[in-house]
């Protein structure tokens, strides 16, 4: 942030892959955890398949934008 500032392509990029990123494994221990299912495979591979369509879409947005 230092270098490129807060209002930079690459701030907005990082704010926005962190905003859709983080659930991800939050969702997995916690409401998973809660009812006690412990085969979670198809969902992280859903879950990781979401994040990486939010970063892709977190560049063209955030580019569009600039």
């Amino acid at each position: 942030m230092k270098t490129h500032g807060a209002d930079s392509l690459l701030a907005r990029m990082g704010g926005t892959l962190f905003g859709s990123t983080e659930t991800t494994f939050y969702v997995i221990a916690v409401y998973f955890g809660s009812i006690g299912i412990r085969r979670t495979r198809h969902a992280i591979l859903a879950g990781l398949a979401a994040d990486a369509a939010g970063a892709i879409a977190a560049v063209a947005i955030c580019r569009a934008m600039v």
